[in-house]
């Protein structure tokens, strides 16, 4: 189907007044630590990368796509940029821009990312026709890498100071060259950062320039407090635009940023309408699961207040299920009986078949496993039930306990969700 890659209004500005955009806050982790970002849920009145007030599951993102969509028909590209960064956590990017294609074959999607791990799925970005893709290339330089990335992740390991920076250009311009062997178009974001890369700005544009890339956005610092460069002043709109007048020497200069949000939606500048605000909000909080039938979730807990005891203990589950926006305790089931090896999971998993999910302290792999081949899932947390649930109706993965736990200030990850 033929697509009219004009209509994106982030790539071209004599659009932005007549098309919209939309974007689907799916990605809930990043594998870059910038010393500029502190990514924050639930702040609707702040207006920057990184903020979302929920994030969706790939089925709610859908859903509340389709609803956005009567509401707004300018809609004209469906982007995925955060909370965290999508390739953080790739297969729920993928697998909410293949229900976005299948469901709407002429819509433009979008992408914007730090690029670290983009280009081993670039084959997959081609299949389903994404036609733009943004990735933040602050610097080419791992010695002034090094000053704006706390940390870089890749797969298990951590790299900081120049080895992560370097890895992570390395990463950046192969995803460049790679997307542009595929045709799609490159657009370069550069935080510009007084006193640390802003004199290396060109050197950036010069650089992906050479590697094929279509256009560049020169964004200024946005301080954010509790960051790195928090207190940092930003450029002055002068010094910006002495250095997009250099860039363009190089490339096409993107002049019309509005720093959007993760969960962005409308025309570029103008601030979601509450009706906007309460559809995302009750996207977030309708069944992820792909089966309609499953919008229970299963609870494994001594007094109802916490997700406290293991599966294998547990005598009832309690049963939680969305009510009115939000959910509640539907009823309390029996679980069977120990004893009896597969067949106990079995039943068990009868008994749950209208649940999407139980959690529990721990258990075993074969209840995981048979309970996984009935579709269940089995999440293992310490903490309180509403807050399982809250993690479960708005898809935020819900990592399990560690042996050794750690009090925040001790040894906080600084996941951007909040500490456990």
């Amino acid at each position: 189907m033929s697509r009219d890659l004009s209509c994106h209004p982030c790539f071209n500005d004599a659009v932005r007044h007549a098309f919209a955009r939309i974007h689907l806050p799916v990605a809930p982790e990043c594998n870059v630590q910038c010393n500029f970002c502190k990514r924050v849920y639930d702040c609707v009145n702040e207006s920057r990368p990184g903020v979302t007030s929920v994030l969706l599951t790939p089925l709610q993102a859908l859903k509340y796509l389709q609803e956005s969509l009567k509401r707004d028909p300018r809609i004209s590209v469906v982007g995925i940029a955060g909370p965290g960064d999508p390739f953080a956590t790739p297969e729920r990017t993928l697998q909410t821009l293949q229900l976005v294609r299948e469901a709407f074959p002429e819509m433009l999607l979008c992408v914007a990312s730090n690029g670290l791990n983009v280009d081993s799925h670039v084959d997959r970005l081609a299949s389903l026709a994404v036609s733009h893709v943004t990735l933040t290339v602050n610097a080419v330089d791992p010695a002034i890498g090094a000053k704006i990335y706390a940390w870089v992740r890749d797969g298990k390991r951590m790299y900081r100071s120049q080895v992560g920076a370097g890895l992570l250009w390395t990463r950046q311009a192969d995803a460049i060259r790679n997307l542009k062997r595929q045709g799609v178009t490159v657009k370069v974001n550069t935080i510009v950062i007084p006193g640390v890369n802003d004199q290396h700005v060109v050197d950036v544009a010069r650089r992906v320039a050479e590697l094929g890339a279509d256009i560049s956005n020169c964004v200024p610092l946005y301080p954010v407090a509790g960051t790195v460069f928090g207190c940092v002043e930003p450029p002055k709109p002068e010094q910006v635009a002495a250095l997009r007048a250099e860039v363009g020497r190089y490339l096409p200069v993107m002049a019309h940023c509005a720093r959007c949000r993760a969960d962005a939606v409308g025309l570029l500048g103008e601030a979601s309408s509450p009706e906007a605000e309460l559809a995302l909000l009750h996207a977030s909080t309708t069944p992820s699961s792909s089966d309609e039938a499953r919008p229970n979730v299963a609870v494994a807990t001594l007094e109802g207040v916490l997700v406290n005891e293991h599966l294998g203990s547990a005598q009832q589950l309690a049963i939680y299920g969305p009510r009115d926006g939000s959910f509640q305790l539907l009823e309390t089931r029996a679980t069977p009986p120990p004893g009896g090896g597969r067949d106990r999971w079995q039943a068990l998993a009868e008994t749950l078949r209208d649940c999407q999910a139980v959690l529990v302290a721990d258990a075993g792999d074969t209840p995981r496993n048979i309970l996984a081949e009935y579709q269940i899932k089995v999440i293992s947390m310490e903490g309180l039930i509403e807050d399982g649930l809250n993690a479960v109706y708005r898809g935020i993965e819900i990592r399990s306990p560690s042996p050794t736990r750690l009090r925040c200030g001790s040894g906080c990850g600084g996941n951007g969700q909040g500490c456990s």
